[in-house]
């Protein structure tokens, strides 16, 4: 797997938690991203 491929999963797992969540900065804190 390449790395860019890496990259667009992890913030597709992003997105979905974020949905799940509906909340994007509860998401992006779990997720370990800063808005």
């Amino acid at each position: 797997m390449t790395t860019k491929r890496k990259v667009a999963r992890r913030k597709m797992s992003l997105l979905e938690l974020a949905t799940e969540l509906g909340n994007v900065s509860k998401a992006c804190k779990i997720m370990g991203y800063s808005k």
